[in-house]
């Protein structure tokens, strides 16, 4: 394969073209190393260690880039400085201005019990694209691409939405399955979910894919329900960008702390229901990296002088999904890099 980073300069390109270039190779070694970081510390019930390992690999990555890149959703706020924090500045600042969501490890539980699902992910779009949104917990309703504009409504029952999507796929109630996150918050949504007739899978974390599963029909996923985090939301949202599909969300800033917080990163309405446009307003390229193995990726895999890895990587002014199945053998080089 020809190495695509000859064929375009890295700082006098265009920035579509550097998003481009970006979404060709360098993005993925991003979410590459913070999945394997990670991955050495599979099953070993060490939680923040296994976060701290991810987030440091891929904030060296982000720092290679030839951009000048703010973290907009991250884990944490400004007095967070391990962490990739909201308002870090990445990059080499000899390229375009570009926002960016980061979740290094999404499912740390996942990979400390060596659970399915367990994923390294980020977003990359233009500057003053991506929702700027503090680290607290976001209402959410999601579905795949090919139905009509406003079929599900973030604001209306359980039991509306499921029947109202069901007779947008031409299907009966008990055909239709939702996901959500197996939270004691959701029994009221499960009881409606299921007073519908549709069925309920439960997840323990990794609601990034359990969005994006919506937009997979072999997934048999039809609508994700529930409350999860805001980074996860917009990782989500800058996914369905590219892939399609329908997404509703609103900031929980339930205490005037939360809402100041908000307010100071312009968000001025607090009840504000975001749609995908409101939350990925440009171009934008996502790609995730499979930690554990899941239903979306295949996790990382050891085998002797050989780290494999799987990648999605995807952008949203072409609708480009590529999948990369790596075989990494300078492991020395992969490691310190």
């Amino acid at each position: 394969m020809k190495d695509e980073r000859e064929a375009v300069p890295s700082i006098t390109v265009q920035p579509q073209l550097l998003l481009e270039r970006i979404l060709s190779i360098e993005i993925v070694r991003v979410t590459e190393r913070a999945a394997v970081s990670a991955a050495r510390l599979r099953g070993r019930g060490a939680e923040k260690a296994a976060d701290q390992a991810a987030v440091d690999a891929m904030r060296r990555e982000l720092n290679k880039l030839p951009i000048d890149g703010t973290v907009v959703i991250g884990e944490g706020e400004l007095d967070e400085a391990p962490m990739l924090f909201i308002g870090e500045s990445v990059g080499t600042k000899r390229g375009p201005k570009v926002d960016i969501a980061v979740d290094p490890l999404e499912g740390t539980t996942l990979c400390a019990k060596n659970m399915p699902g367990a994923i390294a992910t980020v977003a990359m779009a233009d500057g003053g694209t991506l929702l700027h949104a503090p680290d607290v917990y976001m209402e959410k309703i999601a579905i795949g691409p090919g139905y009509p504009k406003g079929v599900v409504d973030l604001d209306a029952p359980a039991e509306e939405n499921i029947r109202n999507l069901a007779k947008a796929k031409g299907v009966k109630t008990s055909e239709i399955t939702a996901l959500m996150l197996d939270r004691p918050r959701h029994s009221d949504l499960i009881a409606g979910v299921r007073k519908a007739g549709a069925a309920v899978s439960l997840i323990t974390d990794g609601d990034v894919a359990g969005v994006i599963h919506t937009a997979d029909p072999d997934t048999g996923i039809d609508i994700y329900l529930g409350i999860g985090g805001a980074p996860e939301g917009v990782l989500a949202a800058a996914a369905l960008r590219c892939i399609g599909g329908q997404m509703q969300c609103r900031l929980v800033l339930d205490t005037e702390e939360r809402r100041e917080r908000a307010f100071k990163m312009g968000i001025k309405d607090p009840r504000k229901r975001y749609e995908i446009v409101d939350m990925v307003k440009g171009d934008c390229l996502f790609a995730a990296t499979g930690v554990t193995t899941g239903g979306m990726l295949k996790g990382v895999r050891f085998r002797g002088d050989i780290i494999e890895t799987e990648t999605v990587v995807m952008r949203s002014a072409t609708g480009t999904v590529r999948w990369i199945r790596a075989e990494h053998r300078q492991l020395e080089k992969f490691h310190l890099d």
